[in-house]
């Protein structure tokens, strides 16, 4: 099964551009699926993300991490986060 990453997002963002650049390259599709979430579309995602975006949550624990992130950092948080304990 393969973790949900969503990606919090909107249009016309390119730190956001970047940011999915940086998921593609460092994270495989046959492990991760990733969903973008248009943060216009909700007024509350406008308040919790309105000023963080881009950010990538793991559905599955509710880690986030804000951008900047290089992909070092996005294989070291998913290790972190899904691969060991505590």
């Amino acid at each position: 099964m393969k973790e949900v990453l969503c990606v919090y997002s909107t249009s016309a963002c390119h730190l956001c551009d970047l940011a999915l650049r940086v998921i593609d390259a460092a994270l495989s599709p046959d492990y991760f699926e990733k969903v973008i979430i248009d943060i216009a579309d909700s007024d509350e995602l406008i308040e919790l993300y309105g000023v963080r975006i881009p950010v990538l949550k793991v559905q599955r624990t509710g880690d986030e991490l804000g951008w900047p992130f290089n992909e070092d950092d996005l294989i070291e948080f998913v290790n972190r986060v899904l691969f060991t304990d505590g």
